[in-house]
C-alpha cells in the first residue's frame, strides 16, 4: 500500500548497528508509503544508507560531521568502534548536533513536520520543541524493556538490589548485576550521568512512541505503556526486517566468509540440523568462555555455524590476561565439515531463515530475538547485558520459546550440559520447537496486509500526514 503525500520527516538513528538497522528498515517502509524521509547520518556511517538511497526516491541523507568530543577518540563515529567505557560519552556527544540540525531545518524550503529519533537520543525532545514539531521516539527494544527502563530512571533504585518493578505486569525482580549498565553507571552530579538521566526521563514526554515489536508478542506490556503514558500514540510496527527487494544476505557489515559460501554450506546440511551461534555486534567472550563453548559444540555432535566477534581496540581482559574472541587452537580442524566459523559479521537473517537451521544460541539482543521468531527457530539463551536478561525472561518464562543455557557476561557454561542442550535443541518434537513455529506464524501475520503491525504503520503514517495538513492549514 502506498499513499500520495509530500509529508517530510527527519529520522535520527543512534550510531550502533542494533539501533540503526531497524530504524532504517522502518524508514524504508515509510518512504514506500509515500513519505519523504531525511535521515541524519555522519560520514563514516553513510555506506549503510547506500542500499536505501538506491531503492527509494523518497529517501535522502542529511550528512553532518561527527561532533568533536575530547572523550571520543578521533575518527570514531559509531559504537562498534568504541571502547566499552565510551558508550555513555557517545550518547552525550550526539547532542552537539543540536545547533547544526536547527540551522539545516530553518534553511530548508520544506522542513520536516516531525522528528523520529532513537531511545538514546532523549535530548531531541528539546530539539523538536525548539523547532515547533513533535518528536516520535523510536525504540529498537520491546515494550517490556522500555517499561523497565522508564521505571528505573523514575524510581532510582540503589545497589545492592534486587530491583523490583511492582507496577509492571508480572511484577518481576532482577539482581543488581542484571540491571541496565547505562543505569548502573549513573553517578549523581556527574555531568554525563545527569545528561543521560534527563534524556531518559524526557522520553516519556514524547508525542508518540514506535516499537520494533508486535502486539501479539507483548500485548500486556503495550496495554501498560498506553496507561502509563496516558495516550494511545503507541505503535507496534515490528518485526522490522529488510524488504524483499532489499535482500537479507548483504544486510550489515563484512565477515571472513562471503554470504554465498555460508549459504552453500548450509545447503549441504539436513533440515533443522544446524545450531547457529552468535552473540551480537558488541559482546566479546573471554578465553575461558570460548574454550567452554567450543568444547560444548565439539561434544554435542551437532552441525553448527559460529559467528565470532574479535576484540576491538579498547576492550580489556577481565581478571587474568585473557585473549578475547579467539577460537581455541586446533578446534576448526577437529570440527572440519561439521562446523563453520565466521569471523566478523554473519548474514544472520539469511542463516536463521535457512531450512537447515534448527536452533539459535543467542545473547538475546532484541533484533536477534525478533529475527529468530520470524524464522521459527527456538532459542538457547545466554543473556549478558542491557535488556538481554529481560528478553530472556520473556522468551523462556513467558513465551515458552527458549531455554537458558547460561547467564551473565562473565559466566562460564558447563561444557557437558551445554553439549546436551545443543543436541536436544535440534529435536523438532520439543515443545520449544513447536512454540517457535507458532510465534513465527504470529509475527508474519502481524506484518502482512491487515495484520496488527501493518495497521499500526498505517495509523502512524496517517498521524504524520495529519501533522502536515495542520501545518498547511495554519496561517503563515
Amino acid at each position: 500500500m502506498s499513499i500520495s503525500s509530500n509529508t517530510h520527516v527527519l529520522v535520527f538513528p543512534y550510531p550502533a548497528q542494533g539501533h540503526m538497522i531497524p530504524l532504517l528498515d522502518l524508514s524504508y517502509i515509510l518512504s514506500r508509503r509515500g513519505l519523504t524521509i531525511t535521515i541524519l547520518i555522519t560520514p563514516q556511517n553513510l555506506p549503510i544508507l547506500q542500499p536505501l538511497l538506491s531503492k527509494s526516491p523518497n529517501f535522502q541523507p542529511l550528512i553532518l560531521p561527527f561532533p568533536k568530543c575530547t572523550s571520543i577518540p578521533q575518527g570514531v563515529e559509531n559504537v562498534q568502534d568504541l571502547p566499552p567505557t565510551g558508550f555513555l560519552s557517545m550518547m552525550q556527544a550526539m547532542s552537539h548536533l543540536h545547533q547544526p540540525i536547527i540551522q539545516w531545518f530553518r534553511s530548508h524550503p520544506s522542513p520536516p513536520v516531525a522528528i523520529i529519533s532513537d531511545l538514546f537520543l532523549g535530548w531531541t525532545h528539546h530539539l523538536a520543541s525548539d523547532l515547533g514539531v513533535p518528536r516520535v521516539l523510536f525504540s529498537p527494544s520491546g515494550a517490556k524493556s522500555v517499561a523497565f527502563i522508564n521505571s528505573l530512571w523514575r524510581t532510582m533504585p540503589a545497589p545492592p538490589g534486587p530491583v523490583c518493578f511492582p507496577e509492571i505486569p508480572s511484577s518481576p525482580k532482577y539482581p543488581w548485576s542484571q540491571v541496565s549498565p547505562v543505569y548502573r553507571s549513573y553517578r549523581k552530579g556527574d555531568p554525563v550521568s545527569e545528561f543521560i538521566k534527563e534524556g531518559m526521563l524526557v522520553n516519556s514526554a514524547s508525542w508518540g512512541v514506535v516499537y520494533n515489536s508486535f502486539a501479539e508478542l507483548e500485548s500486556e506490556y503495550f496495554d501498560y505503556t498506553r496507561r502509563d503514558l496516558g495516550h494511545t500514540r503507541v505503535w507496534a510496527v515490528g518485526p522490522l526486517l529488510p524488504a524483499e527487494e532489499m535482500g537479507s544476505v548483504h544486510r550489515g557489515g563484512s565477515g571472513s566468509r562471503p554470504a554465498g559460501e555460508v549459504m552453500s554450506w548450509l545447503d549441504n546440511c539436513a533440515d533443522s540440523s544446524v545450531v547457529y551461534v552468535c552473540f551480537g555486534s558488541q559482546a566479546v567472550l573471554t578465553r575461558r568462555q570460548m574454550e567452554a563453548l567450543a568444547d560444548g559444540l565439539d561434544r554435542s555432535g551437532a552441525h553448527f555455524v559460529w559467528s565470532v566477534k574479535g576484540a576491538t581496540k579498547g576492550h580489556e581482559a577481565v581478571g587474568e590476561q585473557a585473549e578475547l574472541g579467539a577460537v581455541p587452537a586446533g578446534f576448526e580442524d577437529r570440527v572440519a565439515g561439521r562446523g563453520l566459523i565466521i569471523r566478523g559479521w554473519a548474514p544472520q537473517v539469511a542463516i536463521l531463515s535457512h531450512r537447515a537451521t534448527g536452533a539459535f544460541l543467542t545473547h538475546c539482543g532484541w533484533n536477534s530475538v525478533l529475527e529468530a521468531i520470524v524464522a521459527g527457530v527456538p532459542m538457547l539463551t545466554w543473556a549478558m547485558s542491557a535488556d538481554q536478561f529481560l528478553n530472556a525472561t520473556l522468551l523462556v518464562d513467558e513465551l515458552g520459546a527458549g531455554v537458558r543455557v547460561c547467564e551473565g557476561a562473565q559466566a562460564i557454561p558447563d561444557s557437558d550440559e551445554l553439549a546436551r542442550v545443543l543436541a536436544e535443541s535440534l529435536k523438532s518434537s520439543q515443545a520449544k520447537w513447536v512454540r517457535a513455529k507458532e510465534l513465527s506464524r504470529m509475527a508474519m501475520g502481524a506484518v502482512e496486509e491487515g495484520g496488527s503491525s501493518f495497521r499500526d504503520i498505517d495509523a502512524l503514517v496517517k498521524e504524520l500526514c495529519g501533522l502536515d495538513a495542520k501545518k498547511e492549514a495554519s496561517p503563515s
